[in-house]
């Protein structure tokens, strides 16, 4: 027993030197099995799995174990060697824990050598974007006072849950990495009820927002040449529909990017084009002065249900606006990680660089923008809408073009980021049946697919971006309630202790303010009505 213990060691001694050859043909070769004891013999059946292996990584994916054990022969593919499991030294001698090698084929975790700079870079991207335009609209009904209380506590909520997402990404116990929401969230709340509780709202936080981009992009890029063309234009313009057609090309073509981590530098672009035009459009506004006769009473229904449904969509508004919680953890799972080096404290650092950008955008643009427009704000459109309602013949056709210019480079590019956990599912579904990695011209195929049928989707539902209020009481939970739940049963706080009654408590408020801005958001979309065309953009 001693002998056999020695070499145990020695083997895990060697495994731990990380050289090259040796690591990638062992992830390479390796299926996620059960930490064993080392007294037991090396390749036994399998005969259970932690509850959270049994979820594969991606929406559709069934794991690749099989009940007779893993003598299954996997292909043979070069992963990097830093594609390692967490473990302390004395659990490695008493545990072995192996990766999925299905995650060396998927978009999100092929490649594992991302950084705090594509952390803070994808981050960016996904936290700030058109529904920022928005939120002076919110003001309009709560007012100044309750505007920025409202704001600034949703802006502390959501970063708290952020710092929960970050920090359960990987487990220290069993080495697992969650590396998609829905792994986590399956992982929390059970298989079934995860789908019921998490796949919708992922899905449109996702696939929705992809549209969503398809119709903001497309109008906006035939706003943008009525500007650079000027009222003097004789050629004759495309349609709305054509317009939307040239975005989804333009986006497809680059959606053919392979992985998450070769996205970084469009991230990067799309960061720098969102914090420019939410930028400008709020100097311009405030450079330009308040508007004559601007008011700031907050807007008001006639009877008291109505007075009440409005606050709650103004506060749905907000919720919406700090969306991208979805894509935290898979943006986690591209960066490599070991127990010295987690895979958490560079990724909480790009968080942290980027959502300082996101307060200094978001902030300025919804108390510059209530201050230079007061209740004229339009309902639809927002601080873009009023700037070319009231501004347009004030400022300068050049800078009007540019801002309308960055809102259509960062639509593209947060297509990419928004579309890559569809492209990993979709591919998934792929992998899991024939053991392989897609082949490329399968990957144009499911790409072009996805953002043709978001363009399907935009035509035939045009006015999807007019009830934000209720798409941000339906996805709220994913960002504010989700998160705690995860925490308290990955971590399991001590019972009645501060960790535990804080989780609980804004656990149990976010589940109750999405039921009721659900309800708030629909009523109000039922009482004042939205302009329903469809396939007429």
């Amino acid at each position: 027993m001693i002998t056999h213990t020695h070499q145990h060691n020695t083997r895990e001694a060697k495994m731990g030197d990380h050289h090259p050859a040796h690591g990638e043909t062992d992830s390479a070769n390796s299926a996620p099995i059960t930490p064993r004891p080392m007294s037991v013999a090396p390749t036994p059946p399998i005969v259970s799995l932690p509850p959270s292996q049994f979820h594969s990584p991606s929406l559709t994916r069934s794991p690749l174990l099989t009940p007779g054990g893993t003598n299954r022969k996997t292909p043979r593919i070069r992963t990097p060697r830093f594609i390692t499991p967490l473990g302390s030294p004395l659990r490695k001698a008493i545990k072995l824990t192996k990766l999925d090698p299905q995650d060396a084929w998927l978009p999100i975790t092929e490649s594992r050598n991302g950084n705090a700079y594509y952390a803070a870079y994808h981050t960016l991207c996904s936290g700030i974007g058109i529904q920022a335009l928005v939120l002076p609209v919110a003001f309009t009904i709560l007012g100044w006072a309750w505007g920025v209380i409202g704001l600034t506590l949703a802006f502390i909520w959501q970063l708290y849950t952020l710092y929960l997402l970050v920090h359960i990404h990987e487990s220290t116990e069993d080495g697992i990495r969650y590396s998609r929401y829905m792994q986590l969230a399956s992982a929390t709340f059970g298989d079934r009820l995860a789908k019921f509780l998490a796949s919708f709202p992922i899905m449109y936080l996702s696939g929705g927002t992809c549209v969503a981009l398809i119709v903001i992009g497309g109008s906006t890029s035939k706003m943008f040449y009525g500007t650079i063309c000027g009222d003097g234009c004789t050629s004759k313009p495309l349609t709305t529909v054509e317009w939307y057609l040239v975005f989804t090309c333009v986006a497809v073509l680059l959606s053919q990017l392979p992985n998450l981590n070769s996205i970084a530098g469009v991230s990067l672009v799309g960061s720098l084009t969102a914090v420019g035009y939410c930028t400008a459009i709020w100097a311009v506004s405030v450079a330009e002065g308040r508007l004559p006769n601007v008011s700031y009473d907050p807007v008001r229904s006639k009877t008291e249900i109505a007075k009440i449904f409005d606050v709650l969509n103004a506060l749905g508004i907000i919720a919406f606006a700090f969306r991208g919680h979805n894509l935290i953890l898979e943006i986690q799972a591209t960066m490599p990680s070991s127990e010295k080096h987690p895979s958490s404290i560079p990724m909480w650092r790009g968080v942290k660089v980027a959502y300082t950008i996101v307060a200094a955008c978001l902030f300025p643009l919804a108390i510059g923008g209530y201050w230079a427009y007061g209740g004229m704000i339009p309902p639809n459109g927002g601080m873009l809408a009023a700037l070319l309602a009231f501004h347009s013949r004030d400022v300068a056709r050049s800078i009007l073009g540019l801002i309308s210019f960055f809102v259509i480079i960062n639509a593209i590019c947060s297509f990419q980021l928004y579309g890559m956990p569809m492209f990993d599912d979709m591919e998934s579904a792929y992998t899991t049946r024939s053991k392989k990695p897609a082949p490329w011209w399968l990957r144009v195929i499911i790409r072009a697919m996805f953002g043709f049928g978001c363009f399907f989707v935009a035509v035939a539902i045009p006015f999807l971006g007019s009830v934000a209020g209720l798409v941000g009481g339906i996805s709220l939970p994913v960002t504010l309630a989700y998160p705690c739940f995860m925490w308290l049963k990955m971590k399991k706080p001590k019972t009645y202790s501060p960790s535990w009654w804080i989780n609980w408590f804004l656990g149990l408020l976010g589940m109750g303010l999405s039921a009721i801005l659900t309800a708030a958001g629909l009523y109000v979309v039922i009482d004042t009505g939205v302009k329903v065309s469809f396939f007429k953009p």
